[in-house]
């Protein structure tokens, strides 16, 4: 009885840690999910991450879920990750003006979000393309499909460009190599057969040599 006792204390002290461990993972979660992010600065549900010359890379992944004015101008941004801004239906306004926005396939969800919050014009102004040449200038929200597509042709033509330099390079180096084996082969081939006339040349001049030598040991002999 005492040990059926022991173990049904056991269990609940087991269950209870549990529910502890995971009411503190949840709780630490939400605390980190509503946090203001690193390199960035909060005032409220403002939420100021401007002129710290941000990139792609080094920019937040998520911002609180109350944001409700985003300022990311003045950066080094060229793209945004597919679906950053999705999760914020506080969102009232965005600042993406003074950021180096590279148009190529890369552009399409900034596009489409400037497009679905076209009621705020604002928002548009400054979010100019600076690459690729042809697009240079132009605003990101008014790009057409087309346009966008265009780009990203341009990208993959300096890829296969690119790659095909790459292999340019790696066939001269095959053919350089093949050419060095011939000659080394022939070299190597030549080689053998001078060795080889020159052992015949040698072996016939011993077969010569003890030749005469048994000629003048008969003669001797008789």
């Amino acid at each position: 009885m005492a040990f059926m006792t022991r173990c049904s204390l056991f269990h609940s002290l087991v269950t209870m840690n549990r529910f502890l461990l995971l009411s503190s993972l949840l709780l630490l979660g939400g605390q980190r999910s509503s946090a203001c992010p690193e390199l960035c600065s909060c005032r409220g549900s403002q939420v100021d991450c401007s002129s710290r010359s941000l990139t792609s890379s080094s920019m937040p992944t998520s911002f609180p879920p109350g944001t409700t004015e985003l300022l990311l101008h003045d950066n080094l941004i060229t793209t945004l990750p597919n679906g950053l801004l999705d999760g914020l239906s506080s969102l009232r306004s965005v600042s993406l003006q003074g950021n180096p926005w590279l148009c190529d396939c890369g552009v399409l969800y900034l596009r489409a979000w400037l497009r679905r919050h076209s009621a705020n014009h604002a928002e548009h102004v400054g979010v100019n393309c600076s690459s690729p040449p042809n697009l240079k200038g132009r605003l990101v929200a008014y790009l057409t499909e087309e346009e966008v597509l265009e780009s990203c042709q341009y990208w993959y033509c300096n890829l296969a460009f690119t790659s095909f330099i790459c292999l340019s390079v790696f066939v001269v180096a095959q053919v350089a190599l093949l050419v060095t084996l011939t000659i080394f082969l022939k070299r190597f081939e030549r080689l053998s057969k001078e060795a080889r006339r020159t052992n015949e040349e040698i072996f016939a001049v011993g077969e010569s040599s003890r030749e005469n030598e048994y000629e003048r040991l008969k003669d001797s002999s008789i």
